[in-house]
């Protein structure tokens, strides 16, 4: 069992198996016209990260998935991952998960029935942090493993953060740094260096738990998780969602250990490309820029990346003080701005 590695059984990695957003726009474009439910807060009108349904007492229900192929060959971890990275989706909303189910596809004439039992374990661990249940799930027979879980979260409607609300001269944090999906593609190919392991896994795995806090600070104004559509993706949309066009100062960005050393080598997931045909014709670059390596930086996917948050001016210590007492000091300053719309939806200065 210590020999099998799980990323060599699935095509694609973590939020990178994301379908591209162009593809996906398609998919879920209808003609369909369904009736409005007045308690359905955040739906499919919006390209938010999870379902918020009215309880009609001041507080709102929170409804999310997600689920991939593995990102990391260690059963244990994987599960860890993938637990965190759909937990994460209720942090994003302001929210406090409650409990979760599990999905599992499992291919078990290739892969033994205890690798599948080390993923759920790992699972567990990240629901025990939560401080939730894994309360049961479903499982299939697959192709190519898969896990993720289905999570039920709760709100004070007051609390609720979207995606699609920030305001123009609000401040852009980001609470991890970007490159996760080059280490990940350089373990797949068999060349990530030993010591880079723990800090992919140990990004991958730890839980947005932040946002809940996040979520009671009124001048906190939009957040959202960056996952599979790399910083940029998620950013167009945070952007494009509140009518508004963005800055990053892309020296201020974090950028994860190993990551600048791995492009060098060309190392790259083929999702970075799928992303950044997709938002190429909205982004400017200042002259300044190092526009080959933002490239690949920036439409990066992130598996359980980094809150993105837009932030009032008047609540910034509120928030640098939040980040401060939850271990995230490296992360307390701002990494761009959002400005009135213009022509590009979004500008990276150098």
């Amino acid at each position: 069992m210590n020999e099998i590695k799980l990323t060599q059984y699935s095509h694609g990695a973590g939020c990178g198996c994301k379908i591209a957003p162009q593809v996906l726009e398609q998919i879920l474009s209808n003609n369909f016209s369904f009736p409005d439910n007045k308690k359905l807060i955040v739906g499919n009108s919006s390209k938010d990260d999870a379902a918020v349904y009215d309880l009609e007492n001041g507080t709102a229900l929170i409804s999310t998935t997600d689920f991939f192929m593995p990102i990391v060959d260690d059963a244990f971890s994987f599960g860890q991952i993938a637990s965190a990275n759909a937990i994460s989706d209720v942090y994003a909303m302001g929210g406090k998960p409650l409990m979760a189910i599990a999905i599992l596809g499992w291919p078990v004439e290739k892969l033994p029935a205890e690798i599948a039992q080390k993923v759920l374990e790992g699972s567990r661990a990240i629901c025990m942090q939560a401080g939730i249940p894994l309360a049961g799930g479903h499982s299939i027979d697959s192709t190519e493993p898969i896990f993720g879980l289905a999570v039920t979260g709760i709100v004070d409607i007051k609390n609720l953060k979207k995606n699609n609300t920030a305001t123009c001269g609000d401040y852009i944090f980001l609470t991890k740094p970007i490159g996760v999906g080059i280490l990940a593609t350089a373990q797949k190919r068999g060349l990530l260096k030993d010591d880079l392991l723990p800090v992919l896994i140990k990004q991958m795995a730890l839980l947005n738990s932040i946002g809940e806090q996040l979520g009671k600070i009124n001048g906190v104004t939009a957040m959202t998780d960056v996952t599979g559509f790399g910083l940029l993706g998620h950013l167009i949309e945070m952007a494009e969602g509140s009518n508004l066009s963005a800055q990053i100062n892309y020296a201020a960005l974090p950028i994860i250990e190993g990551a600048k050393e791995y492009l060098q080598q060309r190392i790259v997931p083929d999702a970075t490309y799928r992303n950044w045909n997709s938002y190429s014709k909205k982004v400017g670059f200042d002259k300044g820029v190092n526009v080959i390596e933002a490239f690949n930086l920036l439409p990066d996917p992130q598996t359980n990346g980094g809150l993105l948050i837009a932030v009032k001016e008047e609540a910034i210590e509120d928030v640098k003080n939040l980040f401060v007492q939850n271990g995230l000091q490296n992360f307390i300053e701002p990494v761009g701005r959002f400005i009135a719309k213009e022509e590009k939806v979004v500008l990276v200065k150098a």
